[in-house]
């Protein structure tokens, strides 16, 4: 794929995925409106986070590693009828698992609640049952959205899928808006919160549909495994679904443990994570989900084929790591702006917003290896490969959670801290596991297609301009005195700015192609 398609291509992603995670922020801030933080937060974040377990084994993850290079391999090789007919029957087979698992958790919503969050006793424990309990249906329908967003990308179609997640924030938003013109209970705003994202849902999967249908030719709803693709969707299904289920592990993680530390960390770490994975998203992502399709599609030698993934591998690493460097700055030196200006209204206070820096700052620690994570996993699943990225994110998940707990638990105390600081050393350890991640998923590519270069000095260079504008911006930060949204833009804006200018004098080359870039070009 030529440069400036995969720049394209990675624009249109992250543009989708702009603007549904900025839905994203105006829901969470109106949810800081209304909530603050305390067990309704608590609940609602907790609530959200169980059955997106679902969504998230049998979603985009799993469905990029196992689906997405079968088909767009059938496609590269003009294959267009036997496509459709794989994708027919991977909607169908995924149909029929979500179903089953989805009236089970409904079933069994209490004792995953008390798995999961045995921290919630009381009116937040019923709460949390309650909005679980409305909220698994909905995000059984969501793993379609997922499959819709397979067919899309496998077709260069990348705006529509990651942007449709707006409809579904905008139900939630209306809903909420809704209940609180109402004058509703908190309690009772959050079960309406939670009806609003089951509407979302439907709609999510309704804006891709007739997109899905004019591309997918040949579409037929089947659950038969006897077409030889199938099967290899189903062979690498398996192995992509315990990776996936070992990643939401570690969520999971963090929920019980953060559900341990009293009335504040869940909902806390749940405006944190908003924050947080925002670059995760929007770079490793859009870059990682632009390159797949190409890479499963690419044809040749297979010394061709593995210096094309170099290519690949290499332009994305250093273009994800020019955006991600300067978020990780920012999380640490100028966290509480961001977060103030993102949530701090109603009663979500300042003192809140010091907190979530808090955590914010811990998961700077490991955000660029976990954002080019991304690539470096998906660059396995173009080679069929979905079984090493498991092995090593088994390690991770075994580090995050030994060191996570270590960190929050028994830490502060010896420390002479309040336990809720605990939630910082879980983020911060989950950085440490991540980079331990990377450099596994590092050396494993280098011995299937060779060594790609990472040059340390562009890295230095990276830093150096973040830090440079980060120590003007902290200055301006604390120069101004204005309301929480007025300081984010004093502040933010000319820390962007400042960066971008210190990068084109450092010579970077993707500073020069952001310069560059215009639409359609």
């Amino acid at each position: 794929m030529p440069r400036s398609a995969g720049g394209r291509s990675s624009a249109l992603v992250a543009a989708g995925i702009l603007l549904s995670r900025i839905a994203g922020f105006v829901r969470q801030r109106v949810f800081s409106y209304y909530f603050g933080l305390g067990y309704v937060a608590d609940a609602l974040g907790a609530s959200f986070r169980i059955p997106n377990l679902l969504q998230n084994l049998f979603g985009e993850g799993v469905l990029s590693a196992s689906f997405i290079p079968v088909y767009a391999r059938l496609l590269g090789q003009g294959r267009e009828e036997e496509a459709g007919k794989v994708a027919g029957a991977v909607a169908g087979l995924l149909g029929l698992v979500v179903a089953v698992i989805v009236a089970l958790g409904v079933g069994a919503t209490p004792l995953v609640v008390s798995v999961l969050a045995p921290g919630f006793t009381g009116e937040k424990r019923l709460l949390t049952i309650g909005l679980v309990r409305i909220l698994f249906p909905a995000t059984g329908i969501l793993v379609f959205s997922a499959w819709c967003l397979g067919i899309l990308n496998s077709h260069r179609k990348f705006f529509v899928s990651y942007a449709a997640p707006v409809v579904w924030n905008a139900a939630i938003i209306a809903a909420a808006l809704l209940g609180g013109w109402r004058r509703a209970a908190t309690g009772d705003l959050a079960v309406l919160i939670a009806w609003g994202a089951v509407a979302g849902s439907v709609l999510q999967v309704l804006v891709q549909l007739p997109m899905v249908l004019a591309l997918a030719r040949g579409l037929r709803l089947s659950v038969s495994t006897a077409d030889p693709e199938v099967r290899t969707v189903v062979r690498n299904f398996w192995p992509a679904l315990v990776g996936r289920g070992v990643n939401q592990l570690s969520a999971f993680v963090d929920t019980v443990i953060s559900s341990l530390l009293g009335d504040d960390p869940v909902g806390a770490l749940a405006n944190a994570q908003l924050l947080y994975t925002l670059p995760v998203s929007l770079f490793g992502m859009s870059v990682s989900a632009a390159a797949l399709p190409v890479m499963s599609a690419t044809q040749g030698s297979e010394t061709e084929r593995h210096a094309a993934l170099r290519a690949q591998v290499e332009e994305g690493l250093h273009r994800i790591a020019y955006f991600v460097v300067p978020c990780a700055m920012a999380f640490l030196a100028l966290g509480q702006v961001l977060v103030g200006a993102l949530f701090q209204t109603g009663r979500f206070r300042a003192v809140d917003s010091r907190y979530v820096w808090a955590i914010l700052a811990g998961s700077a620690v490991g955000l660029l290896a976990s954002t080019l994570s991304r690539l470096s996993a998906s660059t396995f699943y173009a080679l069929g490969d979905t079984r090493t990225p498991l092995r090593y994110a088994i390690v991770r998940v075994a580090l995050t959670t030994v060191l996570g707990f270590l960190c929050s638990v028994p830490l502060p105390p010896l420390l002479g801290l309040e336990l809720k600081w605990g939630a910082v050393g879980l983020t911060a350890s989950a950085g440490f596991s991540a980079w331990v991640e990377f450099a596994l998923l590092r050396r494993g590519l280098a011995r299937r297609i060779g060594a790609t270069h990472f040059a340390p000095w562009y890295l230095a260079k990276l830093w150096g301009a973040a830090a440079g504008a980060g120590v003007v911006a902290f200055a301006l930060w604390r120069a101004v005195r204005l309301g929480p949204v007025s300081t984010g833009v004093a502040v933010l804006v000319p820390y962007a700015l400042l960066y971008g200018l210190l990068t084109l004098a450092l010579r970077i080359p993707a500073a020069r192609a952001v310069l560059a870039w215009r639409p359609g070009a």
